[in-house]
Protein backbone atom coordinates (compact mmCIF):
# COMPACT_ATOMS: atom_id res chain seq x y z
CA UNK A 1 0.00 0.00 0.00
CA UNK A 2 1.23 3.56 -1.39
CA UNK A 3 1.53 5.62 1.95
CA UNK A 4 -0.77 9.17 1.87
CA UNK A 5 -1.55 11.72 4.75
CA UNK A 6 -3.74 12.03 5.86
CA UNK A 7 -6.54 15.30 6.97
CA UNK A 8 -9.13 16.18 9.30
CA UNK A 9 -11.58 15.61 6.23
CA UNK A 10 -10.99 11.69 6.16
CA UNK A 11 -12.00 10.99 9.51
CA UNK A 12 -15.69 10.98 10.40
CA UNK A 13 -16.34 11.54 14.08
CA UNK A 14 -17.83 8.64 16.20
CA UNK A 15 -16.91 6.07 13.04
CA UNK A 16 -14.53 3.30 13.41
CA UNK A 17 -11.20 4.05 11.78
CA UNK A 18 -11.02 1.96 8.54
CA UNK A 19 -6.97 1.63 8.86
CA UNK A 20 -4.18 1.68 10.93
CA UNK A 21 -2.22 5.65 11.08
CA UNK A 22 1.40 5.71 11.54
CA UNK A 23 3.71 8.59 12.04
CA UNK A 24 5.81 9.28 9.06
CA UNK A 25 9.27 7.06 10.60
CA UNK A 26 6.78 4.08 11.06
CA UNK A 27 8.96 3.50 14.30
CA UNK A 28 7.06 3.20 16.87
CA UNK A 29 4.50 1.49 15.37
CA UNK A 30 0.49 2.43 14.72
CA UNK A 31 -0.55 5.23 16.95
CA UNK A 32 -3.99 4.85 15.97
CA UNK A 33 -5.40 0.98 15.32
CA UNK A 34 -7.92 0.39 12.71
CA UNK A 35 -11.60 -0.15 14.14
CA UNK A 36 -10.42 2.37 16.81
CA UNK A 37 -13.37 5.33 17.46
CA UNK A 38 -11.86 8.40 18.46
CA UNK A 39 -12.63 10.10 20.80
CA UNK A 40 -10.41 12.71 22.12
CA UNK A 41 -9.98 15.49 19.83
CA UNK A 42 -7.19 16.97 21.64
CA UNK A 43 -5.26 13.98 20.78
CA UNK A 44 -5.97 13.79 17.20
CA UNK A 45 -5.34 17.34 16.35
CA UNK A 46 -1.74 17.07 17.92
CA UNK A 47 -0.72 13.79 15.70
CA UNK A 48 -2.36 15.31 12.85
CA UNK A 49 -0.01 18.15 13.72
CA UNK A 50 2.84 15.77 13.36
CA UNK A 51 1.28 13.95 10.72
CA UNK A 52 -0.44 10.67 9.69
CA UNK A 53 -0.24 8.46 7.05
CA UNK A 54 -2.31 6.00 6.16
CA UNK A 55 -0.39 2.71 4.66
CA UNK A 56 3.29 1.51 5.16
CA UNK A 57 6.28 2.26 3.51
CA UNK A 58 7.77 -0.47 1.25
CA UNK A 59 9.78 -2.72 3.10
CA UNK A 60 13.83 -2.24 2.28
CA UNK A 61 15.40 -4.60 -0.29
CA UNK A 62 18.55 -5.94 1.36
CA UNK A 63 19.59 -6.83 -2.29
CA UNK A 64 19.27 -2.59 -3.43
CA UNK A 65 20.91 -1.24 0.16
CA UNK A 66 24.02 -3.55 -0.80
CA UNK A 67 24.27 -2.46 -4.33
CA UNK A 68 23.94 0.90 -3.50
CA UNK A 69 26.77 0.80 -0.87
CA UNK A 70 28.75 -0.65 -3.09
CA UNK A 71 28.56 1.86 -6.27
CA UNK A 72 28.79 4.30 -3.74
CA UNK A 73 32.14 2.47 -2.03
CA UNK A 74 33.47 2.44 -5.38
CA UNK A 75 33.00 5.95 -6.40
CA UNK A 76 35.11 7.01 -2.46
CA UNK A 77 37.79 4.48 -2.91
CA UNK A 78 38.93 5.41 -6.77
CA UNK A 79 39.13 8.91 -6.04
CA UNK A 80 40.19 8.62 -1.97
CA UNK A 81 43.00 10.93 -2.06
CA UNK A 82 40.27 14.26 -3.09
CA UNK A 83 38.20 13.21 -0.14
CA UNK A 84 38.08 15.80 2.31
CA UNK A 85 36.07 13.27 4.97
CA UNK A 86 36.80 9.69 4.07
CA UNK A 87 36.38 8.66 7.90
CA UNK A 88 32.60 9.78 7.88
CA UNK A 89 31.45 8.81 4.57
CA UNK A 90 33.15 4.54 4.53
CA UNK A 91 30.99 4.45 8.11
CA UNK A 92 28.23 5.64 6.55
CA UNK A 93 28.59 2.87 3.81
CA UNK A 94 29.36 0.59 7.00
CA UNK A 95 26.09 1.59 8.54
CA UNK A 96 24.41 0.52 5.27
CA UNK A 97 25.91 -2.56 5.51
CA UNK A 98 24.85 -3.13 9.17
CA UNK A 99 20.87 -2.01 8.89
CA UNK A 100 21.01 -5.15 5.75
CA UNK A 101 22.47 -7.30 8.20
CA UNK A 102 19.78 -6.52 10.80
CA UNK A 103 16.65 -6.40 8.32
CA UNK A 104 17.51 -9.78 6.64
CA UNK A 105 21.12 -12.02 7.72
CA UNK A 106 20.42 -14.73 5.37
CA UNK A 107 19.74 -12.82 2.10
CA UNK A 108 23.13 -10.63 2.82
CA UNK A 109 24.61 -14.11 2.92
CA UNK A 110 23.04 -15.76 0.38
CA UNK A 111 23.82 -12.95 -2.39
CA UNK A 112 27.74 -13.35 -1.42
CA UNK A 113 27.31 -16.78 -2.56
CA UNK A 114 25.18 -15.70 -5.24
CA UNK A 115 27.18 -12.62 -6.77
CA UNK A 116 24.05 -10.32 -6.70
CA UNK A 117 26.16 -7.87 -5.58
CA UNK A 118 27.08 -5.07 -8.75
CA UNK A 119 30.35 -3.67 -8.92
CA UNK A 120 33.93 -4.55 -9.54
CA UNK A 121 35.40 -8.16 -7.90
CA UNK A 122 37.70 -5.33 -6.25
CA UNK A 123 34.69 -3.85 -4.16
CA UNK A 124 32.45 -6.45 -3.87
CA UNK A 125 35.08 -8.53 -2.64
CA UNK A 126 35.44 -5.81 0.32
CA UNK A 127 31.65 -5.41 0.43
CA UNK A 128 31.06 -9.26 1.11
CA UNK A 129 33.64 -9.22 3.48
CA UNK A 130 32.60 -6.43 5.59
CA UNK A 131 29.38 -8.30 5.67
CA UNK A 132 30.20 -11.39 6.92
CA UNK A 133 32.95 -10.18 9.68
CA UNK A 134 30.37 -7.99 10.77
CA UNK A 135 27.91 -10.85 10.95
CA UNK A 136 30.47 -12.84 13.21
CA UNK A 137 31.25 -9.75 15.16
CA UNK A 138 27.84 -9.27 16.05
CA UNK A 139 27.30 -13.07 16.54
CA UNK A 140 30.52 -12.46 19.41
CA UNK A 141 27.97 -9.43 20.61
CA UNK A 142 30.38 -7.13 19.67
CA UNK A 143 28.95 -3.38 20.40
CA UNK A 144 26.99 -1.31 17.62
CA UNK A 145 30.62 0.71 17.83
CA UNK A 146 32.71 -2.10 17.01
CA UNK A 147 30.81 -3.53 13.96
CA UNK A 148 31.28 -0.17 12.75
CA UNK A 149 34.67 -0.02 12.78
CA UNK A 150 35.17 -3.67 11.69
CA UNK A 151 33.21 -2.97 8.32
CA UNK A 152 34.49 0.07 7.93
CA UNK A 153 38.35 -1.66 8.41
CA UNK A 154 36.92 -4.04 5.49
CA UNK A 155 35.59 -1.83 3.40
CA UNK A 156 39.08 0.17 3.01
CA UNK A 157 41.28 -3.17 3.65
CA UNK A 158 42.90 -3.32 -0.08
CA UNK A 159 42.34 0.03 -1.28
CA UNK A 160 46.52 0.20 -1.41
CA UNK A 161 46.00 -2.16 -4.28
CA UNK A 162 42.47 -1.38 -5.81
CA UNK A 163 43.73 -0.36 -8.95
CA UNK A 164 45.63 -4.09 -9.59
CA UNK A 165 43.28 -6.09 -8.02
CA UNK A 166 41.24 -6.49 -10.72
CA UNK A 167 43.99 -6.82 -13.47
CA UNK A 168 45.20 -9.92 -11.12
CA UNK A 169 42.02 -11.79 -11.49
CA UNK A 170 42.68 -11.69 -15.32
CA UNK A 171 45.99 -13.60 -14.68
CA UNK A 172 46.17 -17.42 -16.20
CA UNK A 173 49.41 -18.04 -14.15
CA UNK A 174 51.09 -16.90 -10.84
CA UNK A 175 51.49 -13.00 -10.11
CA UNK A 176 55.02 -12.03 -10.95
CA UNK A 177 57.71 -10.42 -8.28
CA UNK A 178 56.35 -6.98 -8.68
CA UNK A 179 52.95 -7.85 -8.29
CA UNK A 180 53.60 -10.55 -5.54
CA UNK A 181 55.37 -6.97 -3.78
CA UNK A 182 53.10 -4.90 -4.85
CA UNK A 183 50.31 -7.50 -2.68
CA UNK A 184 52.46 -8.11 0.58
CA UNK A 185 52.58 -4.16 0.60
CA UNK A 186 49.24 -3.42 0.24
CA UNK A 187 48.46 -3.23 3.98
CA UNK A 188 51.17 -0.95 4.60
CA UNK A 189 49.75 1.16 1.33
CA UNK A 190 45.76 1.31 2.01
CA UNK A 191 46.93 2.35 5.80
CA UNK A 192 48.68 5.45 4.57
CA UNK A 193 46.14 6.53 1.97
CA UNK A 194 43.44 6.47 4.64
CA UNK A 195 45.68 8.53 6.68
CA UNK A 196 46.40 10.98 3.90
CA UNK A 197 41.98 11.21 3.25
CA UNK A 198 41.69 11.76 7.24
CA UNK A 199 40.94 9.19 8.84
CA UNK A 200 42.84 9.25 12.34
CA UNK A 201 41.16 5.88 13.61
CA UNK A 202 44.08 4.05 15.16
CA UNK A 203 41.92 0.69 15.30
CA UNK A 204 40.98 0.91 11.89
CA UNK A 205 43.98 1.57 10.61
CA UNK A 206 45.82 -1.61 12.90
CA UNK A 207 43.21 -3.65 11.48
CA UNK A 208 44.04 -2.41 8.14
CA UNK A 209 47.55 -2.37 8.59
CA UNK A 210 47.00 -6.37 10.10
CA UNK A 211 44.55 -8.26 8.27
CA UNK A 212 46.82 -10.35 6.76
CA UNK A 213 48.88 -11.25 9.55
CA UNK A 214 48.92 -14.68 11.00
CA UNK A 215 49.70 -16.44 14.93
CA UNK A 216 52.95 -18.09 14.02
CA UNK A 217 54.56 -14.60 12.26
CA UNK A 218 54.11 -16.02 8.52
CA UNK A 219 51.62 -13.42 7.88
CA UNK A 220 52.56 -9.83 6.03
CA UNK A 221 53.69 -6.71 5.90
CA UNK A 222 55.08 -7.04 9.24
CA UNK A 223 55.66 -10.88 10.69
CA UNK A 224 53.91 -9.74 13.47
CA UNK A 225 52.75 -12.70 15.60
CA UNK A 226 49.33 -13.70 17.54
CA UNK A 227 49.71 -11.24 20.60
CA UNK A 228 50.38 -8.62 18.05
CA UNK A 229 47.43 -8.73 16.09
CA UNK A 230 44.20 -7.53 17.02
CA UNK A 231 40.93 -9.77 17.26
CA UNK A 232 39.15 -7.65 15.42
CA UNK A 233 41.80 -7.88 12.62
CA UNK A 234 41.90 -11.90 12.62
CA UNK A 235 38.04 -11.93 11.70
CA UNK A 236 38.60 -9.72 8.91
CA UNK A 237 41.47 -11.54 7.72
CA UNK A 238 39.35 -14.81 7.91
CA UNK A 239 36.28 -13.31 6.65
CA UNK A 240 38.64 -11.97 3.79
CA UNK A 241 39.68 -15.82 2.88
CA UNK A 242 37.08 -17.40 2.88
CA UNK A 243 34.95 -15.15 0.43
CA UNK A 244 37.97 -15.06 -1.63
CA UNK A 245 37.21 -18.89 -1.64
CA UNK A 246 33.43 -19.13 -2.50
CA UNK A 247 33.81 -15.85 -5.24
CA UNK A 248 34.71 -17.44 -8.68
CA UNK A 249 37.67 -15.55 -10.52
CA UNK A 250 38.57 -15.17 -14.11
CA UNK A 251 41.38 -18.04 -13.57
CA UNK A 252 39.29 -20.52 -11.69
CA UNK A 253 35.44 -21.76 -10.20
CA UNK A 254 34.28 -20.30 -7.50
CA UNK A 255 34.78 -23.54 -3.96
CA UNK A 256 31.72 -24.66 -2.77
CA UNK A 257 31.00 -22.77 0.95
CA UNK A 258 31.35 -26.38 2.93
CA UNK A 259 34.80 -27.33 0.81
CA UNK A 260 36.06 -23.65 1.17
CA UNK A 261 35.58 -23.73 5.17
CA UNK A 262 37.52 -27.52 5.25
CA UNK A 263 40.09 -25.39 2.66
CA UNK A 264 40.87 -22.75 5.49
CA UNK A 265 40.76 -25.19 8.35
CA UNK A 266 43.15 -27.45 6.87
CA UNK A 267 45.71 -25.42 5.33
CA UNK A 268 48.38 -25.97 7.87
CA UNK A 269 50.50 -23.59 6.63
CA UNK A 270 47.81 -20.66 8.32
CA UNK A 271 46.96 -20.99 11.62
CA UNK A 272 43.11 -20.37 12.34
CA UNK A 273 42.32 -18.78 16.15
CA UNK A 274 40.85 -21.23 17.62
CA UNK A 275 37.91 -18.68 18.85
CA UNK A 276 36.89 -16.60 15.90
CA UNK A 277 37.14 -20.63 13.56
CA UNK A 278 34.32 -21.49 16.10
CA UNK A 279 32.23 -18.65 15.41
CA UNK A 280 32.46 -19.13 11.65
CA UNK A 281 31.70 -22.60 12.16
CA UNK A 282 28.84 -21.89 14.32
CA UNK A 283 27.08 -19.18 12.29
CA UNK A 284 27.63 -20.38 8.86
CA UNK A 285 27.47 -24.00 9.59
CA UNK A 286 27.99 -26.61 6.21
CA UNK A 287 25.75 -25.01 4.26
CA UNK A 288 24.95 -21.10 4.84
CA UNK A 289 22.15 -19.49 2.60
CA UNK A 290 22.66 -19.14 -0.64
CA UNK A 291 23.99 -22.57 -1.14
CA UNK A 292 22.75 -24.41 -3.86
CA UNK A 293 22.18 -28.11 -3.07
CA UNK A 294 21.00 -31.57 -4.03
CA UNK A 295 18.03 -33.36 -2.11
CA UNK A 296 17.74 -36.72 -1.38
CA UNK A 297 14.04 -36.40 -3.27
CA UNK A 298 15.83 -35.48 -6.68
CA UNK A 299 15.32 -32.15 -6.45
CA UNK A 300 18.29 -29.29 -6.85
CA UNK A 301 17.58 -26.08 -4.45
CA UNK A 302 18.71 -23.38 -2.49
CA UNK A 303 19.40 -23.14 1.31
CA UNK A 304 17.27 -20.10 2.79
CA UNK A 305 18.35 -19.59 6.24
CA UNK A 306 20.82 -20.44 8.63
CA UNK A 307 20.41 -23.38 10.49
CA UNK A 308 17.34 -24.28 10.02
CA UNK A 309 17.07 -26.58 7.50
CA UNK A 310 15.24 -24.93 4.88
CA UNK A 311 16.10 -25.34 1.30
CA UNK A 312 13.66 -23.57 -1.85
CA UNK A 313 13.19 -26.10 -4.58
CA UNK A 314 14.70 -24.63 -7.71
CA UNK A 315 13.72 -28.23 -10.07
CA UNK A 316 11.27 -30.79 -10.00
CA UNK A 317 12.69 -34.45 -8.72
CA UNK A 318 14.17 -35.33 -12.08
CA UNK A 319 16.00 -31.83 -12.20
CA UNK A 320 14.38 -29.90 -14.43
CA UNK A 321 14.24 -26.30 -13.64
CA UNK A 322 10.75 -24.92 -12.31
CA UNK A 323 9.72 -21.65 -14.37
CA UNK A 324 9.51 -18.48 -12.41
CA UNK A 325 5.81 -18.40 -11.66
CA UNK A 326 6.30 -21.99 -9.73
CA UNK A 327 9.16 -20.71 -8.02
CA UNK A 328 7.62 -18.19 -5.49
CA UNK A 329 4.92 -21.04 -4.94
CA UNK A 330 7.14 -23.32 -3.94
CA UNK A 331 7.02 -24.79 -0.17
CA UNK A 332 10.39 -24.86 1.42
CA UNK A 333 11.76 -28.11 2.06
CA UNK A 334 12.69 -29.12 5.50
CA UNK A 335 16.53 -30.70 5.19
CA UNK A 336 15.41 -32.67 8.79
CA UNK A 337 12.79 -34.97 6.84
CA UNK A 338 14.69 -38.01 5.59
CA UNK A 339 13.72 -37.68 2.33
CA UNK A 340 14.47 -34.26 1.44
CA UNK A 341 17.72 -34.65 3.47
CA UNK A 342 20.98 -32.31 1.93
CA UNK A 343 22.54 -35.05 -0.78
CA UNK A 344 25.62 -32.29 -1.29
CA UNK A 345 26.38 -29.35 -2.80
CA UNK A 346 26.31 -28.18 -6.01
CA UNK A 347 28.72 -25.71 -7.86
CA UNK A 348 26.38 -23.01 -9.78
CA UNK A 349 28.29 -24.12 -13.34
CA UNK A 350 26.95 -27.64 -12.32
CA UNK A 351 23.62 -26.96 -11.13
CA UNK A 352 22.57 -24.80 -14.40
CA UNK A 353 20.23 -22.88 -11.93
CA UNK A 354 19.62 -19.44 -13.33
CA UNK A 355 16.84 -17.54 -11.14
CA UNK A 356 15.95 -14.42 -8.81
CA UNK A 357 16.64 -13.92 -5.52
CA UNK A 358 13.27 -12.38 -5.63
CA UNK A 359 11.32 -15.69 -6.48
CA UNK A 360 13.05 -17.04 -3.42
CA UNK A 361 13.34 -14.82 -0.41
CA UNK A 362 10.68 -12.25 -1.61
CA UNK A 363 10.51 -8.64 -1.92
CA UNK A 364 13.38 -7.69 0.35
CA UNK A 365 15.35 -9.49 -1.98
CA UNK A 366 14.49 -7.24 -5.23
CA UNK A 367 16.90 -5.96 -6.92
Amino acid sequence: MVQRRIGPADLVPGEPLPWDLFLADHSAGPQLRKGQIITDGTQLGRLLQLGLYVGAPDQPSVLRLLNEAAQRLERLLLDLRSESNAERDVRDIARELLRALEHDADIALASILLNQIAGSYAVRHCIETALLAMLVGRGMHKSHDELLLIGAAALTMNVGMLRHHDSFQDRRGPLNDDEMRIVRQHPQESTELLRCAGVDDEEWLSCVLLHHENDDGSGYPQGRTADEILQNAKLIGLADRYCARVSARNYRRSIVPDQALQHIFLDQGVPIDPLLGEQFVNLLGKYPPGTLVRLRSGELGVVTQRGAGHVHPLSDPLGAPLAAAELSQMTPRDTGDSQFAIVSSLHEDDAGMHFSMRHVWGDEARL
